[in-house]
Formats: structure tokens, C-alpha cells, sequence
């Protein structure tokens, strides 16, 4: 063989053996990827599943809707609204901090402050970027791609009738929390409880597939309020109106139901938008009704004429001497305008006599008349359950000095919050029963708790009439059509060294209609500073134009007939009622 055919010869021999060296090679490596992917794939699965899962899957929070809060006739009150918030993960932001900037301008956030927050919480998983975002404008941020930006999906309250309801209502925070008014005294019912879910991620943090759902999101319960908005609107309409006519500090009037203790209106001046967190200021969102305590002055003497009807020493048609037109207590001079001599008792609240009323409650043994105005509430918090609700003060009568129970009986040396007065309103029109007052609206009428008889409500409720009609202090308070009663009050305040000559509470209390009463309404202003402040003129007008509404708004029928030009008429007989 020659030396060329010699080398050929070699040549395909070393070509064959390269070839299965390679061959050798290739297969071995083939086994061990089939080897390993085998021992991946069935012995080390659970471990790779871990640790994907660890890197890509995350527990996503679903939030759950606070319930609704409605008036008594299904009008929302406070409604939740979703909107997203955006948060971050300051670990992985910290590892792309060129994206930082860009974050900082789609926000319109300082750079160095972003900058500053990411480098001193390098360490967490979680921090809000911005809360309650419009789910457009936190979506077009999450688009840019931005390495630990995420969204979250949560509510914000809104609430449609804005400050009309604002200290009823009252609002949450920006966790949905309550705060203030019913958000916050039925939070426990209407707080959602958040659910939970399996998310799959991408390596920028966003979400690519939904795993699983660990906890359905349950919503909160509803809440149907008391109140009845058509009245409210109205009440707030006519307080705000009177405010501003009068200059006056500040008013609140409350509308109860006296057949079954529901408040169906109750608005204050100055209010406050509870969509509008600038407005969260404790001056301007305290309820007043609530939560303020005031003199009552002369409303308090339809208690006092009650007291002694039920002590049996006084009839309604007694008389009480009030010559010479003051009497003396201790040192001190009661006086009243006129000398009205030999008045029966439905004049001494016409008239509003401080003399009748001081002789009528000196005749009561105190423990009696203490004990009258204790049930009727004085002195300690309605039912109502409002957060920060004041008790009042009636200081128990073996404190009493001669003349401390004087004053009393034309309303001072004790205090009540508007919604007491209102109440003890309501137990003269519900025949001296008194019911829980309820800011939820109730199926039927609750059994209530007697605080004086019936004849001695149904006695004081018709001298109270005389105080609306010709002659009285409460003319204003008319309403063409109806009979109604109540009391003016005027109460000096105290200031520094005593009761004030220029600052006034002015008060109006009354129910109506008279032949079968329905509502009790209390209006307050205080300090009025337009030159009037007698609560005839102040406010009983409001009274009188709040009750002429909400007659309306509940369609109860007109109980006077007024002939043409008068404001009075006779009363309606079941013989010539319409």
C-alpha cells in the first residue's frame, strides 16, 4: 500500500473515531439532561414549585364595600366609591433607581424626596406611593412599567347630600374607618371584611394571572337612618336662612317623630362637607344637637306646670296670684314685664310669667319635681347611642336652695342638649309616654315608658296652644292650617362675672299637629346679633316653617279651618273636617 492510500486509510479511521467520541459525548450529555430534568421534574418538583411560587405568586388583598347608609326612604346618605391606590416596594425600586425620576414626575412628587423615602425604607415591602387615585390615572403610572409599582383596589366614601347630613352622618378616614356621626357609632356593621387572593406576577411586579381566591370579600351591612331627607333639606334650608338673617353663632333644630322616637330631621349651623376634607375642623364638625349644652330658659316651663299638675296640688284650671308682678327669693327679685295678677296656668306659659312659674315650683316639694324632670330625661343622655353625646346637668334637689329651685323653674341653673329638649317635646305629644330616641328608622313603634299621665301631657299640650295664638309670645310659631303648640325661650348666657346683657339663646319648642300630635320640633339660635333675640322672634319662625314643610312632606291633614285673612280658625270637628 502507498504511502497516499496509506493516509487516506488513516485519515477516515480518526474521522470515525471523532465521530463516535462526539456521538458518545452528545448521548451522555442527553442522559444527563434526561436525568436531570427527570430528577427536577419528579423528585425535586415540590422544592421548584416553592420557589417559583416564592418569586412570581403573592397573596393579593380584595377589598371589601362599607355599607350603605340611606335615609328612611332608601335616599343614600353615604355610598362607597372603588378607586385604586398605588404603593410600592422600596427593595426593588431601590434596584432600578433610574426609574425613580420618571416615577417622581408622573405623580408630581419631588425627585429627591421619592429618592429620600426609597434609600430610608430600603428595607420594606409596602409603602403607599398615593391613596384614592381615579383608576385611569393610577393605570397609565402602572403602564410605564416601573420595577415595584403596584395597584390597589380600594373605596373612598362619598356622600351625595354633602353638608345637609354632614354632623349627622359624619365621615371616615382614608382607611375607611369612621370617625365622626353614624359612620362612626355603627362602624362595626357597616365595615366590610377584606378578602384574599392568589395572584401570579411578572418580574416588574404586575399582575399576569389570577391563582386562586383564598376569602370571598364580604361587604358591610346597610344602615337605614331615622331621618327623612325631604325634611332635612327643609329644616337645613330654614336654620341656615335664619343664621345668616339673624348674624346668629350658631343653630340646630331637630324634628322627632313622637309616635315612635325617630329623629326625622336634625341640622346644625355652621355645617360642614364631609366630602371635602379640608372642612374636618372639630369646630366646624361637632354636633351641636348632640353634643352642646345650653339654659333652656322659659321652654322649661311646660315641665314645671306638668310637676305640679301631677303633684295634685294644681288643676289646669287653677289660678296663680303673680302680683305685684315680682316676688323675692332670698336676695334676689324675680320680675315679670307686666303685673299680670290672678292668671290661670295656660296665661303663665302664654305669657310666659317667670313669677307663676317661680310660685308653682316653690309649691312642689322638691323631691317631686325633681323627680318629674328626671323622667323626662334631664340630666342624662337620650338613648340615641351618638358618639360624644352630652348628658346635661340637674343637680340632684337635696343641693337645692330656695334659690336655686327658683331659677329653675324658668330654666336656669341647669342645661339640656338640644335633642333633650326635643324629646321631652315628644313625651307631651305622645300623651306623656316616652319612647328611645332613634336615629334608625324603626319597623314599629317601640313600647315606650310612662313619665307623667296622659290627662296632665294632654292639659299642658293645650295650654301650649294659647301660647302660639293672639295674645301669646309664640305667635310666629302659626302654621295656616294646623294647630300646633310650644314655648318661646330667651336665656341670657353666662359670661365672666355673670349672666350676659347682650348674648341670648333663643329657643322654641313645640308639637304639632294638636288634635292628634305627630311631631316635636326644637329650634335653637344662639346668639343672634341682627338687634332681635327673643326666641318668639327669633326662632319660632323656623318652627313654624319646618313644620308647615314637613306637614306637607308627610301628607298629614290639616286638623284648623282659617276663615279668609286670619290666621286662626276654629278647630276641625270630625263633623266638619275635610
Amino acid at each position: 500500500m502507498n504511502e497516499p492510500e496509506r493516509r487516506q486509510r488513516d485519515g477516515a479511521a480518526g474521522m470515525r473515531l471523532r465521530w463516535i467520541f462526539a456521538s458518545v459525548l452528545v448521548a451522555l450529555f442527553g442522559v444527563v439532561l434526561v436525568a436531570r430534568a427527570t430528577y427536577l421534574q419528579v423528585f425535586n418538583k415540590d422544592f421548584l414549585i416553592s420557589q417559583a411560587d416564592a418569586r412570581h405568586v403573592r397573596t393579593a388583598r380584595l377589598s371589601a364595600n362599607r355599607g350603605v347608609i340611606t335615609d328612611r326612604n332608601g335616599e343614600p346618605l353615604a355610598a362607597s366609591m372603588p378607586v385604586d391606590s398605588l404603593w410600592f416596594s422600596p427593595q426593588e425600586l431601590a434596584q432600578a433607581p433610574e426609574q425613580i425620576p420618571e416615577l417622581a414626575r408622573a405623580l408630581g412628587l419631588e425627585r429627591r424626596a421619592l429618592e429620600q423615602q426609597v434609600a430610608r425604607n430600603v428595607d420594606k415591602d409596602f409603602m403607599y406611593l398615593q391613596r384614592h387615585m381615579n383608576p385611569a390615572d393610577a393605570r397609565a403610572v402602572l403602564d410605564r412599567g416601573i420595577p415595584g409599582v403596584h395597584v390597589l383596589r380600594e373605596y373612598r366614601r362619598y356622600y351625595p347630600a354633602g353638608e345637609v347630613t354632614g354632623h349627622l352622618v359624619g365621615f371616615t378616614n382614608i382607611d375607611d374607618e369612621g370617625q365622626e356621626g353614624m359612620e362612626l357609632e355603627f362602624d362595626e356593621w357597616l365595615r366590610g371584611r377584606a378578602g384574599r387572593k392568589l395572584v401570579l406576577r411578572d418580574r416588574l411586579g404586575r399582575v399576569v394571572e389570577d391563582v386562586e381566591r383564598l376569602e370571598l370579600p364580604s361587604p358591610g351591612r346597610q344602615v337605614t337612618a331615622s331621618i327623612d331627607l325631604r325634611i332635612q333639606y327643609l329644616a337645613y334650608r330654614e336654620l341656615k336662612a335664619a343664621v345668616q338673617q339673624n348674624r346668629a353663632l350658631s343653630a340646630s333644630a331637630i324634628v322627632i317623630d313622637a309616635e315612635t322616637g325617630e329623629v326625622l330631621a336634625m341640622v346644625n349651623q355652621p355645617s360642614y362637607n364631609p366630602n371635602d376634607r379640608a372642612q374636618y375642623a372639630p369646630g366646624r364638625f361637632r354636633n351641636r344637637a348632640i353634643t352642646d349644652l345650653f339654659e333652656p330658659g322659659s321652654s322649661l316651663k311646660p315641665l314645671v306646670v306638668a310637676a305640679a299638675l301631677e303633684s295634685g296640688q294644681w288643676h289646669a284650671d287653677s289660678r296663680v296670684d303673680t302680683s305685684p308682678g315680682m316676688i323675692q327669693v332670698g336676695n334676689k327679685v324675680i320680675e315679670d314685664k307686666h303685673n299680670l295678677g290672678a292668671i290661670d296656668l295656660a296665661t303663665l306659659l302664654a305669657r310666659s310669667s317667670n313669677v307663676g312659674a317661680v310660685k308653682l315650683a316653690m309649691s312642689v316639694p322638691s323631691e317631686q319635681l325633681w323627680n318629674v324632670l328626671n323622667r323626662f330625661g334631664l340630666g342624662r343622655p337620650t338613648s340615641s347611642g351618638f358618639p360624644g353625646e352630652a348628658a346635661g346637668l340637674l343637680s340632684h334637689y337635696e343641693n337645692w336652695r330656695p334659690i336655686a329651685k327658683a331659677t329653675l323653674a324658668y330654666g336656669y341653673g341647669l342645661s339640656v342638649t338640644p335633642l333633650q329638649l326635643a324629646q321631652t317635646y315628644a313625651v307631651l305629644a305622645a300623651d306623656g309616654v316616652m319612647r328611645p330616641a332613634s336615629l334608625l328608622r324603626v319597623e314599629r313603634s317601640p313600647i315606650g315608658r310612662k313619665v307623667i299621665e296622659a290627662d296632665t301631657a294632654r292639659a299642658v299640650v293645650a295650654m301650649l296652644e294659647q301660647v302660639v295664638g293672639p295674645g301669646g309670645t309664640g305667635m310666629r310659631a302659626a302654621v295656616a292650617g294646623y294647630r300646633v303648640a310650644g314655648k318661646t325661650g330667651t336665656a341670657r348666657k353666662f359670661d365672666v362675672g355673670g349672666y350676659s346683657e347682650e348674648r341670648y339663646t333663643a329657643v322654641f319648642a313645640g308639637v304639632a299637629p294638636v288634635s292628634r300630635p305627630r311631631l316635636a320640633v326644637v329650634v335653637i339660635v344662639d346668639e343672634p346679633r341682627a338687634g332681635h333675640y327673643y326666641g318668639g322672634d327669633v326662632a319660632a319662625p323656623v318652627f313654624s316653617k319646618v313644620v308647615e314643610g314637613a306637614m306637607r312632606i308627610l301628607a298629614i291633614a290639616p286638623d284648623r279651618l282659617a276663615p279668609a285673612g286670619t290666621a286662626f280658625g276654629p278647630a276641625l270637628t270630625a263633623a266638619n273636617a275635610p
